[in-house]
């Protein structure tokens, strides 16, 4: 990447500065304000251009200029131009033209769950940094090539979970969890909530614009499907649509197709808060066991959903994991969405609107130390807030070429649970894990499910 576009990265304030989570202090870098200067800023390549691409670029707005843009859906692409770049950015539909730009710095992949690893991995390979939507996967075969090539591209990868880059609510847990405030944990939860079911979706015409065999990509082609819902009033009287009911663009997660559900989706963002956790605890190694019950809308057969007309990932699931030592966790749906943490010494509740508990009170008799937020962020520079901050922390490492909050191999530590439940869900039972060798023990039928057959034309680039 050319310094001039970088330089802002490596120009930071430092300053002390108190944190508004209460009882404690610690000593924050932010990216100065200077660095906003056009000279500064990074050229970034946009691949998926929806709803969480805006959301995105929202926050990174004040560092990025995007200077190309690839989508198969053309009206998508063109409003993202327009509303983001002015209209200036050059738009593909192929994302393998905006690898090949020079004067592109950086990746921004935001395409659907089964869109993520081919064109990481390709980026990687094209000399790039990348910042990709969680979760980084469809399935754990895919983590393993993903940090293949990481480890031999050494290219700076940033996974989507912007809960590390929340320094009020999750990395202050965190920090009470290395600082020792809860002891040895014995079990931590992670409660995601339930997932939507549908009606039958009625087979339906192809949008203009959207090129449907490709957004269908690597999975085996099928009908596109839609069915809108009846308007309903707001507060004001005025009318308005609900999500329509589609096996494409946002409603794709609900799609065992396409995603893992609600086990990948929420699950990688509160799954990965209950691993870290086990890790700055001492919990090094990975689970021994996944099993559990899961209520599906659709019938199965073999590990596939039977009906391919309405929507078909778990709707309903109470998991337990088991590591070594007798530590467990816990996936549900039926609670308060948030990470409940359980240790010898007390407990703590975390979520995105609070972080409650004893050891949290008594914060106020016995503050955190200096640097104790610092140090389970690994010393990176923080913003205040936590997606815009996740954008900084990508940025800072790539020119700095440290690794971020939320790299690959943390990732993939605990997205390999996340579809180990969704493995367990589908069969119907119980499985044994492999950590060292990460294969499922003993169940040939389960251990095929660590990876899917691509279509052709859709295989990785290597």
């Amino acid at each position: 990447m050319p310094n001039s576009r970088r330089g802002f990265l490596s120009t930071c304030a430092t300053g002390a500065a108190v944190a508004a989570v209460p009882y404690f202090h610690w000593t924050q870098r932010t990216l100065a304000d200077e660095t906003k200067a056009k000279n500064d800023r990074v050229a970034l390549g946009l691949i998926g251009s929806g709803d969480i691409a805006n959301a995105n670029i929202g926050a990174a707005k004040d560092w990025i200029d995007i200077v190309a843009i690839a989508d198969v859906d053309a009206n998508r692409a063109a409003g993202f131009n327009a509303k983001h770049a002015g209209g200036k950015a050059a738009v593909f539909e192929d994302y393998r033209k905006v690898l090949e730009r020079k004067d592109v710095d950086v990746i921004h992949v935001a395409t659907p769950d089964h869109w993520h690893t081919k064109p990481v991995v390709e980026a990687m390979l094209a000399g790039k940094d990348v910042y990709c939507e969680k979760p980084l996967t469809l399935t754990i075969d895919e983590g393993k090539l993903i940090r293949k090539v990481q480890k031999e591209t050494g290219r700076i990868v940033q996974v989507g979970t912007q809960q590390r880059s929340a320094f009020k609510l999750f990395v202050t847990a965190m920090a009470l969890v290395a600082e020792g405030r809860l002891g040895r944990i014995k079990r931590v939860q992670a409660a995601i909530g339930p997932a939507s079911s549908s009606p039958v979706i009625p087979v339906a015409a192809v949008p203009a614009g959207l090129n449907w065999d490709r957004w269908q990509g690597q999975v085996p082609a099928t009908d596109f499907r839609f069915l809108q819902g009846p308007a309903t009033k707001d507060k004001d009287g005025k009318e308005k649509l609900p999500r329509p009911n589609t096996n494409c663009h946002y409603e794709f997660r609900w799609w065992y197709e396409y995603s893992g559900g609600k086990l990948t989706d929420w699950g990688a963002h509160h799954v990965d808060i209950a691993t870290w956790a086990l890790m700055l605890n001492g919990q090094t190694a990975g689970p021994t066991a996944i099993g559990g019950t899961a209520k599906h809308p659709v019938a199965f057969k073999d590990g596939m959903p039977v009906e391919r007309d309405r929507y078909n990932t778990a709707t309903e699931f109470h998991f337990t994991v088991d590591f070594p030592g007798g530590t467990q966790m816990v996936i549900r749906h039926d609670t308060d969405n948030g990470v409940l943490i359980e240790g010898e010494k007390g407990r703590i509740f975390v979520s995105r609107g609070k972080l409650s508990g004893e050891p949290v009170e008594a914060l106020k008799d016995d503050p955190l130390p200096e640097g104790a937020l610092a140090k389970v962020y690994k010393n990176l520079p923080m913003e205040h807030d936590e997606r815009k901050g996740h954008w900084a922390n990508f940025l800072y490492c790539a020119k700095n070429q440290k690794e971020p909050i939320s790299d690959v191999h943390s990732h993939m530590r605990m997205l390999n649970i996340c579809h180990l439940a969704g493995i367990s869900a589908r069969l119907g039972r119980s499985l044994k894990w492999d950590d060292a060798a990460e294969q499922i023990v003993g169940d040939d039928q389960a251990n095929a499910m660590l990876s899917r057959p691509v279509r052709k034309g859709y295989e990785i680039e290597t």
